[in-house]
């Protein structure tokens, strides 16, 4: 468990902030995350990792020269929002255009490919490397579906590596392609993860069992066996991974890294006594073993558990594995002397602006704010049901990054009310805050219905029943923007019906009050019905059968705050 904290939702920004405050040679806050505190030479590729927090040293950790010129930094496993990671690449960039590099998530990837879209709107080129070497999480055949482990610092370092000779952003993107398809991951876990402020961990393990193919965000595995011994354990990894070498390689002459990393609570001294077997049995088969890793370098908080990563090389991938590299967590080579930044670079902006909105829209704006209140209210009451439901296939979460937004949303519009703003003016605030601060899958996905709501809203008027249905179904579409469709198990499935109840009783001629009524109706339904439902989207979907007899949380959430907020609407229709 977690025993040192503040406020539990405070915890990963205080963490990041303890950090720069002892790392402020090689890294500087900005916002979003950290960025490089030296220079870099002009035209520069900047590659930019990251992630949720909790995984430390991964990513701030490996932020400096000869690795990452930045890293994104959610909250605790939730990826960073698109905000963030904007913010993070924008500090970082220096001409050269930016490599975004993260695990394969679905939460990261809508958000860096939104953020992604954002900076080449503003002329900066992107490219992205997702890290796909968890053996367990696909099948070989379905390889790009993949989850990233501790392979991430494989790829991380060499792209950095080759950034750092000044190569274009193509030849950097290429030869982290060529990394990540060369990289294999395997791991175990002893006991679950347990955030700050949380009663139980996310995931048990009985006593004396091992969780075989865990995630590092509290997935479960997918099969359970009896805790080896240390040369048991280093053979089913090895083993696991020589199965599957990476086409074109051969094992027996082939070159590799062996990288045993600690989840948290494994100590150093156990991961010396398996890497001594690790060791023993790839030369057996074989391979010739590179400047192996040994120790925590991608952890998940305060789990007990034991990955293992096979790096597969060529002579291009050991040099530039082999380069220097000095961060406050992963140093190669010789000491490394770097320029630091001047002072006025060590901070970045962030925020948007809105205008003002007519009187008319400023009397929406406070039905609006209302209506957010009500929405944080009911999470905060059932913030830990929700992470309960999300625990059963996916990793906790749900819950507490429901709860960042909302309270973030809610913050905002009180804030943004007081400058007169509009409704489509304070849902755009209201959107860009539930974003940033939630991060994820749910953050991503709530900004967006949000921001399209206001979009559709206006700043000018109160709008007519007919242009409430169309707002939300400007929603909806944004998020199937997003990918999930009706029956993936997903908050789709609650808000496609709610959008057509909602449509539906509006052409009827139904009141907004009454139509929200029925719509809201319709989506608790489909919500409680989501518990026959097999997940199709997300890292639910690994572990499918699990979920079958649960609601999708995500479902739940908006079922809740649309039955919340339809008694907001109400009293508005009253006065």
């Amino acid at each position: 468990m977690t025993r040192l904290f503040n406020d539990p939702a405070d915890f990963a920004d205080e963490a990041a902030d303890g950090f720069v405050l002892a790392n402020q040679r090689w890294v500087r806050r900005v916002h979003g995350g950290v960025a490089r505190a030296t220079t870099s030479p002009d035209g520069t590729v900047a590659v930019v990792i990251g992630g949720g927090s909790g995984h430390y040293p991964a990513f701030g950790g490996l932020v400096g020269h000869g690795l990452a010129a930045g890293a994104a930094m959610g909250n605790l496993f939730a990826s960073p929002s698109a905000q963030q990671v904007a913010g993070v690449a924008r500090a970082a960039e220096h001409g050269g255009g930016v490599l975004f590099s993260y695990g394969n998530y679905a939460g990261d990837c809508l958000n860096f490919d939104a953020a992604a879209r954002t900076l080449e709107s503003e002329g900066i080129p992107v490219r992205t490397i997702r890290v796909t070497d968890d053996v367990v999480s696909a099948s070989a055949d379905r390889a790009a579906e993949r989850r990233g482990i501790a392979g991430d610092l494989c790829v991380f370092k060499v792209a950095g590596a080759a950034a750092e000779e000044g190569r274009s952003l193509d030849d950097v993107t290429a030869v982290a392609a060529r990394a990540n398809d060369r990289t294999r991951s395997f791991g175990v876990a002893f006991s679950g993860c347990s955030l700050p402020g949380a009663a139980e961990p996310l995931f048990e393990v009985p006593e004396r069992r091992m969780a075989i193919g865990m995630g590092i965000h509290g997935e479960r595995g997918i099969d359970e066996t009896d805790v080896p011994t240390a040369e048991g354990l280093a053979s089913l990894l090895v083993a696991r991974l020589l199965d599957e070498v990476p086409d074109g390689v051969d094992a027996a002459g082939a070159r590799v890294v062996p990288i045993l990393n600690g989840l948290g609570s494994v100590k150093y001294e156990e991961l010396f006594v398996v890497y001594r077997s690790v060791a023993r049995l790839l030369e057996e088969a074989g391979v010739v073993v590179v400047e192996p890793e040994v120790g925590e370098l991608v952890t998940s908080f305060d789990m007990a558990g034991v990955s293992l990563t096979l790096f597969w090389l060529d002579d291009e991938l050991e040099r530039l594995w082999a380069a220097p590299a000095d961060t406050p967590a992963f140093r190669k080579g010789g000491a490394v002397v770097s320029e630091r930044l001047p002072e006025s670079e060590l901070e970045a902006s962030d925020g948007i602006d809105v205008g003002t909105g007519s009187p008319e829209s400023q009397e929406v704006a406070a039905r609006v704010a209302a209506a957010l209140a009500a929405a944080r209210r009911v999470v905060d009451e059932h913030v830990d049901e929700l992470g309960e439901m999300d625990a059963v296939a996916g990793d906790g979460d749900h819950g507490i990054g429901m709860q960042r937004g909302a309270l973030a949303a809610d913050a905002a519009a009180r804030e943004a009310l007081g400058r007169g703003v509009g409704a489509g003016g304070l849902l755009a605030v209201a959107a860009d805050a539930w974003s940033d601060k939630a991060g994820g899958t749910s953050g991503a996905i709530w900004g967006a219905a949000l921001e399209a709501l206001g979009r559709a809203v206006g700043d000018t008027s109160r709008p007519s029943s007919a242009q409430v249905a169309e707002a939300v179904h400007a929603a909806t579409s944004a998020v199937l923007a997003f990918g999930a469709v009706p029956g993936d198990k997903t908050m789709v499935d609650a808000l496609v019906p709610f959008d057509e109840a909602f449509g539906s009783a509006v052409r009827d001629g139904a009141s907004v009050a009454d139509a929200w009524r029925a719509a809201a109706s319709a989506a608790r339904a489909a919500a409680d019905a989501t518990a026959d439902l097999v997940p199709r989207k997300g890292r639910a979907k690994t572990h499918a059968d699990q979920a079958v007899g649960t609601r999708d949380p995500g479902a739940v959430s908006f079922a809740l705050i649309v039955e919340t907020v339809t008694e907001v609407i109400e009293e508005g229709a009253a006065r």
